[in-house]
């Protein structure tokens, strides 16, 4: 189809895309992440930009989770970090979680007022992109980034999101989107790795949070979005048979594979 395809960062360049734009909100480590495993066990979901919307919301919804953290911090109060692999193993799925962190719940709750919002993480990029696909003509795939920057993985999973909607027959819109593409096709699940995000979670010991993202690329099979402040599966009518990532094949790719949990190209 015709239409165009652009790779952003920060919340407020949401500001760019508010009218025509489906918006795919993209972070990794780690609010997507959670918010996307939350949703995907069957517990309700709530994003919220700030503790105050936090609290207000705590007040309204009956035992809720609160779940996040500020500059890295747990706020008083809190029942748990931002930590996917933690959210995995807990057994109280009807507890809603409203869901805090310093950058990606911001982006999420901007990408909520806009025509059309949707949340990715390497979990469901192959899913979201499948979805998105004839949808819309106009798509924007923004990174939460941190401290200025647009992180490694955020940055590899909007190419990736990016790149298949390219190979559908999108147009990237600027230079900086085809740049961002080029640099992460055909990249490893891991060459994020070496990021400021990563050598955060390993000064804080955080270490199982970057296992639970490596060991849970493309395990999902539907995309999720976001509507009246809340994330939910997205309906799944019309969607078309997901296709396998597109990497480099000159790299050995067994372990990939066997992760992505779909079969290697013959």
């Amino acid at each position: 189809m015709d239409g165009t395809v652009v790779i952003d960062c920060f919340s407020d360049s949401i500001q760019r895309y508010r009218n025509g734009y489906a918006i795919v909100a993209v972070d990794v480590i780690r609010a997507t992440t959670s918010a996307i495993t939350a949703v995907a066990m069957g517990r309700p979901c709530f994003p919220v930009p700030s503790l105050e919307a936090a609290l207000r919301l705590k007040a309204k919804l009956k035992d809720a989770l609160l779940v996040g953290e500020l500059e890295g911090v747990m706020p008083d109060g809190f029942d748990m970090n931002n930590s996917p692999a933690d959210l995995a193993r807990r057994a109280d799925l009807s507890r809603p979680m409203i869901l805090l962190s310093s950058t990606g719940t911001k982006l999420i709750c901007e990408a909520g007022k806009c025509d059309a919002a949707y949340v990715a993480c390497f979990r469901d990029y192959l899913a979201v992109a499948n979805h998105l696909r004839g949808r819309y003509s106009r798509i924007a795939i923004v990174g939460a980034g941190s401290r200025g920057e647009f992180r490694e993985e955020d940055q590899m999973c909007c190419a990736w999101i990016a790149e298949d909607l390219v190979r559908a027959g999108y147009n990237p819109k600027d230079k900086k989107t085809v740049e961002i593409i080029d640099r992460w096709s055909g990249a490893l699940p891991d060459a994020f790795t070496g990021g400021n995000s990563v050598a955060y979670l390993r000064r804080s010991g955080q270490l199982k949070d970057l296992d639970f993202i490596l060991e849970h690329f493309n395990d999902l099979t539907t995309a999720f979005l976001v509507r009246n402040g809340r994330v939910l599966v997205a309906p799944e009518e019309k969607q078309k048979e997901i296709t396998r990532p597109t990497l480099n094949l000159a790299t050995p790719l067994g372990g990939w594979f066997a992760r992505a949990r779909i079969r290697p190209p013959s």
